[in-house]
């Protein structure tokens, strides 16, 4: 029997620093492609090493290992013992103040995921000589057993691929659905041919959203990974300071993870700055995957009308549309996306919780939601903005 079909263990590891980036990598991006470069070790080890996860944030790294007997990595989920709800995008708050008026204990919790992401992608990393399928089930039996030694009240697996969610859903493995807003690349050579699929009114909408920068004086660049340099990530850290302590109170991130991220990522990483008067005033940092350009976190100093828009939405067209990529993932939520010529996209997470009762509340309210979802997609499909027939 083969090392792919008989692993000798499933261990949990405290963090990144003890594996090696190759061996880590050779899961999460086979052959060197950071087709999803939140997955890769560059991108997990700098929120560890700036402390943006671990002691004193709520997220304590549990990284599930699958091993040979020699100790080799087959496969490996991120994963993090959870003392709240934030930064997830997928909302429990109300499972855990209802498990809690029952006088039971939400947290922790272990969670399945990329920190701060809202990002679809594999959340069992798998080598490509590994039975993927059979590393899935070991993975996440594993997670179930770990959270059950810990005392943890459940297991939840966000924004996993929907291959994942088909194999892996069971009737104690709770489904749960979702949506956000991508922009898809149908082979457009420039902005004004991706504008001339849309209906004439929509046109003209975008037309003018976009037309007082120039007149505003402000323009954008684009940098990518050695064009930026420490006094770019100066700014952006100041736009990201702003909007994040306005949305979130508590921002997720600190200095240093941009530094990192800049330096371990490289030609992955693409910053859009919007300036005035050669000053930066908002900009968007985006990491680059194979095929997709995926916006990640914004913020400005000034305020000017469709700002975020321009920055976040309509530059990340153009550069798609520049560099042939397939399409653009602008982060969570936002219908106002769809006016703009974002379609909705399912989103998929897998629940585990342990109290029974619970278990079949949450089970009744996801199978409701799951036709709320998909009604609501259905209707936000009917009115994109592109041309009928």
């Amino acid at each position: 029997m083969s090392e792919a079909r008989a692993p000798s263990r499933i261990r949990m590891t405290e963090g990144l620093g003890a594996i090696p980036p190759a061996a880590w990598d050779a899961c999460a991006a086979p052959g060197g492609v950071r087709a999803n470069p939140f997955l890769t070790h560059a991108f997990l080890s700098s929120l560890e090493e700036a402390g943006c996860v671990g002691p004193g944030t709520g997220w304590t790294p549990a990284h599930l290992l699958l091993e040979t007997g020699a100790g080799d990595l087959l496969a490996a989920a991120p994963a993090y013992f959870k003392s709240h709800s934030q930064g997830e995008y997928v909302f429990d708050h109300g499972w855990a103040e209802a498990l809690e008026r029952a006088g039971g204990r939400y947290y922790p919790k272990l969670q399945l995921a990329v920190p701060f992401t809202p990002v679809t992608g594999h959340r069992f990393l798998v080598r490509p000589d590994t039975d993927r399928p059979q590393a899935e089930r070991a993975l996440l039996s594993g997670a179930v057993e770990l959270a059950a030694r810990a005392g943890a009240s459940s297991v939840h697996v966000t924004f996993l691929t929907r291959d994942e969610y088909t194999r892996l859903g069971t009737d104690e493995m709770l489904r749960r659905e979702d949506q956000q807003f991508h922009w898809t690349n149908e082979g457009y050579e420039s902005f004004e041919a991706f504008l001339a699929s849309l209906a004439s009114r929509k046109r003209k909408d975008l037309r003018k959203e976009r037309a007082p920068f120039a007149e505003a004086g402000i323009s954008f660049r684009w940098l990518r990974g050695r064009e930026i340099t420490e006094g770019h990530w100066d700014a952006v850290f100041a736009f990201y300071m702003d909007t994040a302590s306005r949305k979130w109170g508590r921002p997720y991130l600190n200095r240093q993870v941009f530094s990192l991220i800049g330096e371990r990522l490289g030609e992955a990483v693409v910053l859009i700055l919007a300036e005035r008067a050669g000053r930066p005033i908002a900009g968007a940092l985006n990491l680059l995957g194979t095929d997709t350009l995926f916006g990640r976190y914004w913020g400005c100093i000034e305020d000017h009308p469709f700002l975020h828009f321009e920055t976040c939405y309509y530059q990340a067209i153009d550069y798609a549309i520049a560099h042939g990529l397939a399409r653009v993932e602008a982060g969570a939520q936002g219908a106002h996306k769809v006016a703009r010529g974002y379609r909705p996209v399912t989103t998929y997470s897998l629940h585990w919780i342990a109290h029974a009762g619970l278990r079949a509340a949450v089970a009744r309210y996801l199978e409701a939601e799951r036709s709320a979802v998909a009604e609501d997609r259905a209707f936000l499909e009917d009115h994109t903005p592109f041309r009928k027939g």
